[in-house]
């Protein structure tokens, strides 16, 4: 079973799987929370629309850290 997208790809961006999962996670929350309140219906779930952001490059871990900053100040 081929997995998309492959994890290599993945681990490019973010370095570890460990940190992956909480990356993809913050995002996926994120999109949630945004599209509850926007009352959007999302054609795909939060999970795999932030995997696609990680492959894609359009998030890696040093851009959750500066989120991570922000929602504790």
């Amino acid at each position: 079973m081929m997995l998309y997208p492959a994890m290599n790809k993945l681990t490019s961006y973010v370095p570890n799987r460990y940190m992956l999962v909480n990356v993809v996670a913050r995002r996926a929350r994120q999109i949630a929370e945004t599209a509850e309140e926007a009352g959007e219906h999302l054609a795909e779930k939060p999970v795999t629309l932030a995997i696609n952001e990680v492959a894609d490059g359009k998030l890696d871990a040093s851009q959750m850290d500066l989120t991570i900053e922000e929602e504790n100040a």
